[in-house]
């Protein structure tokens, strides 16, 4: 029992992640500079002397949030995409829905974590990476099952160069996803799943047609000529 306030002291972990809520909130409404720790106490509904004691620094605490949404982020994600997970095109719109659900769901997180942690320094940034990282590797491999199931089609076999094409492929749509989720915050009644479809229509039916060794021809280049394996094989 706290003798000041007659009211029942909390654990240190869980005031820690009340302030770090504060926090978030108070970071993605004015951004870091204009940020005061008055405010994110206040919010937080302790003094600021106890704030500073549990988080340290407001450089400190806009690191702690970032660190803790990066992993609230990448364990979604991860949660939804279990490596014994079965189909890979049900496995991708498990990842993007809870993906999306999550950034709509933690919009003050998906704020500070994507508009602001990477003008912040070179640390946090780092940060953003390392978990953007583990996603573009999830999606990667899910990516990779859809693509060449049997170690045939779209690469003839050749692993490196499936690798390769499933990288980028991974790469753009994990990019696409970011844009998505900007997007649908600022569109009332978007709902995640919605956002979700439009990009599976867009990304699957592509990855269904790669599959059988199909692709683009620019103009002028003709038709039947060098197959995709062959132009992945050819660009390392």
């Amino acid at each position: 029992m706290d003798p000041q306030t007659g009211r029942k002291r909390l654990p240190r972990k869980v005031r820690e992640q009340q302030m770090l809520d504060a926090a978030v909130q108070v970071f993605s409404r004015r951004g870091f500079h204009a940020a005061s720790m008055d405010e994110v106490a206040e919010h937080a509904r302790v003094s600021k002397p106890l704030l500073y004691l549990y988080l340290g620094s407001k450089e400190e605490i806009f690191s702690a949030c970032i660190a803790r949404e990066a992993d609230r982020l990448v364990n979604a994600i991860g949660a939804a995409t279990p490596a014994d997970g079965g189909d890979p095109a049900e496995q991708l719109w498990d990842g993007l829905t809870a993906f999306l659900t999550h950034v709509a769901e933690n919009r003050a997180g998906w704020v500070v974590l994507y508009r602001q942690a990477r003008s912040r320094s070179d640390s946090l940034a780092a940060q953003v990476a390392r978990a953007r990282a583990e996603i573009v590797d999830t999606v990667t491999g899910l990516v990779r099952q859809a693509m060449e199931p049997s170690g045939r089609g779209i690469a003839g076999g050749d692993y490196a160069a499936l690798r390769r094409e499933s990288a980028a492929v991974a790469h753009a749509l994990v990019g696409a996803a970011d844009a998505l989720a900007e997007w649908a915050l600022a569109v009332p009644g978007e709902q995640p799943r919605a956002t979700a479809r439009r990009l599976m229509d867009l990304v699957w039916i592509g990855l269904e047609r790669r599959a059988k060794g199909e692709g683009f021809h620019p103009p002028g280049e003709p038709e039947g000529g060098e197959s995709v394996a062959d132009r992945l094989r050819a660009n390392p």
